[in-house]
């Protein structure tokens, strides 16, 4: 008879929106968890009807069945890290963040999804400023892309210089302790390269880039392995650093189904054995 092995692993939250197809939102965060030996929980801010090819439809989830969600996982199970995802309206956005706040939920990765990568708003004006001023503030570290960066610094982001400075401002007047420009929307040899900035240290972190285009889920996938590997008390540097090499791995291995975008591969490591 085998012995029973009791574990007690760290917990990470996941606040976010789900995608049917499985590239994006609390299926690639929970992948995400899971791959870095961490418990995932979540909270569903809203379903999509999504695939390879695009969303066809976005349905909100009433903001008491999100805070409720909160609630009954920090209550019982605890959470050593957390992010969140597309939050979607201006009600859910604060509703989260009095949550948050109300548990003293630490680690916090805030993925602001308010823009797409090639520039299409994803959330009206309201919803776009109570993320900038209610919930970055209460953030460890906040992961805006290209055309978030440049409405969070109300700078255009062009360049190496532009990213480095958008990551200062957004740092001194939006209140994270820290912030990642991601440069996946820029062009040529800033494609990927990222800038990080957190009141003290300002430095570009790049890894290789690969040439696929299966890359749906990266931000999400960025932001998920950022909170695992805080919630295991990795510093927040070396959080970020591990993390972009897991999403560049992951990209090496991304998945070549559907007839549009696939997703990054996030069991790579099971191939790999």
């Amino acid at each position: 008879m085998n012995a029973v092995t009791n574990s007690r692993p760290p917990v990470a939250l996941t606040i976010a929106g789900s995608d049917s197809g499985g590239g994006a939102g609390i299926q690639t965060d929970l992948r995400t968890f899971a791959f870095h030996c961490v418990h995932g929980t979540s909270a569903i801010t809203c379903i999509t009807a999504q695939n390879t090819l695009g969303v066809t439809r976005v349905d909100a989830i009433p903001t008491e069945a999100v805070v409720a969600q909160i609630q009954a996982v920090v209550e019982d199970i605890g959470v050593q890290g957390a992010k969140t995802g597309m939050l979607l309206n201006q009600e859910i956005i604060l509703a989260v963040a009095q949550q948050v706040e109300a548990w003293k939920i630490a680690n916090l990765v805030v993925d602001p999804v308010m823009v797409s990568r090639t520039g299409a708003q994803l959330i009206d004006d309201d919803a776009v400023q109570t993320l900038c001023h209610a919930l970055i503030p209460l953030a460890t570290i906040v992961t805006p892309n290209r055309y978030e960066a440049q409405i969070m610094s109300g700078l255009s982001i062009n360049s190496l210089d532009d990213m480095q400075a958008a990551a200062q401002i957004i740092h001194q007047n939006l209140g994270a302790k820290a912030v990642l420009v991601k440069g996946g929307g820029m062009q040529g040899s800033l494609r990927g390269v990222d800038v990080w900035f957190d009141g003290q240290k300002l430095q570009t972190l790049t890894t290789k880039l690969v040439d696929t285009k299966n890359t749906h889920g990266t931000g999400c996938t960025l932001s998920a392995a950022i909170a695992a590997n805080l919630a295991q008390k990795k510093d927040l540097l070396t959080a970020v650093q591990q993390a972009k090499d897991y999403v560049t791995t992951a990209l090496t291995y991304a998945l070549d189904i559907g007839k549009g975008q696939g997703p990054v591969g996030h069991f790579f490591p099971l191939l790999r054995n």
